[in-house]
């Protein structure tokens, strides 16, 4: 029996992803959340296999949650279910330690099969994810700036696209604010961009952010 947990800040995803996963004998959804907070306490208190996490939620993201599942849960499978296509976050995030990354568009035998992979405790890398992965390695000079960041700066930098302030960023991330003004200056310089303005076109328009 493959246990589950989902996050998701909707809950008519929730319900319908109750419903498939009740269609498999092997499967038991065991807790669900609705926001990244709701996501750590919940690895924190129920016992499960993998967790089928959105990035879109309201305060603290998937994305920033995922570093803190990790490392509360080193060994939890943790499969991302989002509604941005993959070249926008899939290889960024499983460098970060997701299991795997899914476009909420797939086919849902996918996502049942990305479970089983994932519960193994092995990578869910999908035919377009890996397609990506072959042509990161191949045309590395010629990525989009934001390829370039590290992890910790491409998460404030989507941070600040979306508005947040230095202060509010090092509080969400537990960093002071002297450190993170110290990413923004290095994102920044990486990017070619000058303001925090020129940031959030840059997100808009690659379809980082909504």
């Amino acid at each position: 029996m493959i246990k589950i947990g989902i996050v998701d800040d909707h809950a008519v995803v929730r319900t319908g992803l109750k419903a498939f996963f009740s269609t498999f004998v092997d499967f038991r959804v065991v807790g669900e959340a609705g926001t990244g907070r709701e996501a750590i306490d919940l690895v924190r208190t129920v016992d499960m296999d993998v967790l089928v996490m959105d990035l879109s939620m309201p305060g603290q993201s998937g994305i920033d949650a995922l570093a803190m599942v990790r490392a509360k849960a080193p060994d939890l499978g943790v499969l991302i279910l989002s509604g941005y296509p993959e070249e926008h976050y899939a290889v960024n995030l499983i460098r970060q330690g997701a299991s795997g990354y899914l476009n909420k568009e797939c086919q849902p035998e996918e996502i049942a099969k990305a479970i089983r992979t994932v519960a193994l405790g092995r990578r869910y890398i999908s035919a377009s994810v890996a397609e990506l992965l072959a042509g990161q390695l191949e045309r590395k000079d010629s990525a989009p700036p934001h390829k370039h960041l590290s992890e910790r700066e491409f998460q404030v930098f989507l941070k600040l696209a979306k508005g947040e302030s230095v202060g509010s960023i090092g509080e969400a991330l537990s960093l002071s604010v002297k450190t993170i003004s110290t990413y923004r200056t290095r994102l920044m310089e990486k990017m070619n961009l000058s303001t925090n303005s020129d940031l959030t076109y840059y997100a808009i328009k690659t379809q980082l952010i909504d």
